[in-house]
């Protein structure tokens, strides 16, 4: 094993700083000069260290006449795309993700219930996105964003942090998957559209994103709300476990085969 270089040791001095709070999101670090002269090392061994940061996502590193490096706290989405590679170079299929997903996320349903200041902090939260949800019904680009984007609120509004990175990370894949799915099946492109995009354009009852079928998310969605803002751990884990398998087999039925593409998780999904 080789010692680790110059820059990688000033990397992680720096990376510890922001790790621990010392440095927060949207600082400025000091002038290269003053960072040089503080950690002892030429300007080279910075500019190395500072690549090294921003390529782990944690600087933005602006260029020019408003040149600086600003910091930028870890977010989910960046695990979700380290996570998606690793799936990825496994071959790891959609449905092995959202199998687990549905064992797992059932889970932060009853935690959400669980919390003794649900009133304050996670009804209203859900609520104002199944309202949007609802006034949305019909605009097809925007109901799997707000369909997902539940699912991930309630992830996040779970009360653990462990939960919140591990399940939310499983999210955004997910979440990326299936906007990717629907987005074919809606344009007509790829092997996903052939009679499911047509019997969509129709609204016939068998359509994958029928008014019905939307309908029907809402009302699962609307139902499970109602169990966690009662504080009824126990049905909102079981109403959460149906309505993911349900929403995952209609997903799956177009795709089920496909292996994960991290190219399609973003950091915009945090």
């Amino acid at each position: 094993m080789r010692p680790p270089l110059l820059a990688e040791l000033v990397a992680a001095r720096l990376r510890e700083r922001i790790l621990n709070g010392e440095l927060r999101e949207g600082d400025v670090l000091p002038p290269q000069e003053q960072l040089m002269a503080e950690l002892q090392v030429s300007f080279g061994v910075l500019r190395e260290a500072l690549r090294i940061l921003e390529n782990d996502g944690l600087l933005l590193v602006r260029r020019g006449n408003v040149g600086g490096s600003v910091v930028r706290a870890p977010k989910v989405g960046r695990a979700a795309q380290m996570i998606g590679m690793l799936l990825q170079a496994r071959l790891t299929t959609a449905a092995d993700v959202s199998t687990t997903l549905t064992r797992i996320e059932p889970i932060c349903a009853g935690m959400c219930a669980a919390r003794p200041d649900r009133a304050e902090t996670v009804v209203p939260a859900l609520r104002a996105i199944l309202d949007r949800q609802l006034a949305e019904i019909d605009d097809l680009d925007a109901y799997v964003p707000n369909a997902r984007r539940f699912h991930e609120a309630m992830v996040e509004l779970c009360g653990s942090d462990t939960m919140i990175v591990v399940v939310g990370a499983l999210e955004a894949i997910w979440s990326a998957h299936e906007s990717a799915v629907w987005s074919t099946v809606a344009t007509g492109h790829g092997p996903a559209r052939s009679a499911a995009a047509e019997a969509a354009d129709a609204e016939s009852p068998d359509a994958p994103m029928s008014r019905a079928v939307r309908r029907d998310a809402i009302r699962a969605h609307e139902n499970l709300l109602a169990a966690i803002e009662a504080g009824d751990g126990d049905r909102a884990q079981t109403l959460a476990a149906a309505h993911l398998s349900l929403a995952r087999d209609n997903t799956l039925a177009w795709a089920e085969s496909t292996t994960i593409r991290a190219a399609t998780i973003t950091p915009a999904l945090d």
